[in-house]
């Protein structure tokens, strides 16, 4: 019997339009990995077994299903993305347990282009931190189960990673889907505003947080971009040379990046050199300010989606997020501070198409009870070792994270794309040769 675990998202929609598996068969069997293994691993919030392969069955009776372009894909979402018939409990107590009416943009997306959703991952609680546990389980990386998967899609992302499912949803607001990526060896961009529905909690974090794919090549990261953005991004019959800044530099000033995570940027530096790309050691001018700029933003929407909520039914660390937020949601509102970031970044970006950095400073953090730890413990953790996303967050800018090497442990190293607006095919064209040049392990190996 053909295994479809460890297969591609393409691989296995191709199987099923050609009628050479059916989409229960796939569902089912990615079911029953998820009940063997998430035990160990803290993906899922809510498995939706009997429903999804009920959905299964759906799909496999739809007339357009040899046009269906992730046609029996198993696929998990993050849970705070509207699921028909679910709650979306954001991570916690506080929120209603009320089943959604209707499905998330990108939810309806997916499922149009024949995906089948098996669960709802776990998140911190608001998504606000970059470490995943809370009331709901603690989501683990897979490729070393004493550290968090990160956040805040670490349970999207450890569900990839483990070989759970092929593809998952997730989002990013101060780099929620490149942490959690750049730990468990995935490929995720972060589109540009605008370009994916966002529809995230109240106000998407006043415009900084999208929505994108967590996936193992990049050719499915592509795939399920183009379907939640409903663009076609083709691969290109050619490589375009580009000019691609290196940089080793935190944004943040006082927090190192460490050793392999800079040897990782200078390793992929010296391969795209020499597939034709011009390359030249930059770094963007950070202002001394972002460190602040960044700590304002990321409190102040925390304070908006704490809003109306039991403050008794949250963590301790949430309570203070938001209470510190609330002083900077009028300032933050304004996105003037968004806006001169922008214009002193803007230069950096005409002159090279493309900046290569690291995708975190540091190996995560051990899995633990984070959510019951002070805010200042967590703050600094978070800080110390995921530094290199939020700007591209407050700008509004594509950003990617992409495997590159492992770390002294063994477990996944990665580096991470940025480019201008506009430039989502540009950043998955440079990953994908960075892929073909070094390719790298796709899933955790837990058998």
């Amino acid at each position: 019997m053909t295994s479809w675990i460890g297969r591609t998202a393409a691989g296995i929609s191709a199987a099923v339009r050609e009628k050479r598996a059916t989409p229960r068969e796939v569902v089912a069997e990615h079911l029953a990995r998820i009940e063997r293994l998430d035990g160990r691993i803290g993906a899922f919030r809510v498995v939706r077994a009997e429903a999804a392969l009920a959905e299964a069955d759906a799909v496999g009776e739809r007339a357009d299903l040899a046009e269906l372009p992730l046609a029996g894909v198993p696929v998990a979402v993050k849970d705070n993305l509207a699921v028909t018939g679910e709650s979306t409990r954001f991570g916690s107590a506080a929120t209603p347990d009320t089943p959604a009416d209707h499905d998330h943009a990108t939810v309806a997306r997916l499922r149009a282009a024949g995906a089948v959703v098996v669960g709802l991952t776990n998140v911190p609680e608001l998504c606000v931190f970059g470490t995943t546990e809370g009331v709901y389980g603690t989501a683990r990386n897979p490729w070393d189960t004493t550290r968090t998967a990160g956040g805040s899609s670490g349970g999207s992302a450890a569900a990839v990673a483990a070989g759970l499912v092929p593809i998952a949803l997730g989002n990013d607001g101060m780099g929620s889907l490149r942490i959690p990526a750049a730990n468990c060896g995935l490929v995720t961009i972060k589109p540009g505003f605008g370009v994916v529905p966002a529809g995230i909690g109240d106000g998407d974090w006043f415009g900084m947080s999208e929505n994108g794919p967590l996936a193992t090549t990049v050719e499915d990261a592509r795939l399920m971009f183009s379907v939640i953005a409903d663009i076609e991004v083709v691969r290109p019959d050619e490589s375009v040379p580009r000019k691609v800044a290196v940089s080793v530099r935190s944004p943040l000033a006082g927090v190192a990046v460490s050793k392999p995570y800079t040897t990782a940027v200078r390793e992929a530096a010296g391969l795209l050199a020499e597939a034709g790309h011009a390359l030249h050691r930059a770094d963007p001018p950070y202002p001394l300010s972002l460190s602040t700029t960044s700590l304002a933003h990321w409190t102040a929407g925390t304070s908006v989606d704490a809003d109306g909520l039991d403050p008794s039914k949250l963590a301790r660390r949430t309570r203070v997020h938001a209470a510190i937020g609330r002083r900077f949601v009028k300032s933050v509102r304004t996105g003037r501070s968004r806006e001169q970031l922008r214009e002193r970044l803007t230069p950096f970006f005409a002159e090279h198409d493309i900046l290569l950095t690291a995708a975190l400073a540091r190996r995560s953090p051990k899995a633990g009870p984070w959510h019951e730890r002070g805010w200042l413990r967590n703050v600094l953790a978070n800080t110390n070792y995921s530094p290199m996303t939020p700007p591209w967050n407050l700008t509004g800018w594509p950003a990617m994270s992409v495997p590159f090497g492992t770390l002294p442990s063994g477990a996944p190293c990665a580096v991470q794309l940025v480019g201008r607006p506009g430039s989502e095919a540009a950043l998955l064209e440079l990953a994908e040769q960075l892929e073909k040049l070094r390719p790298w392990v796709r899933t955790a190996p837990l058998d």
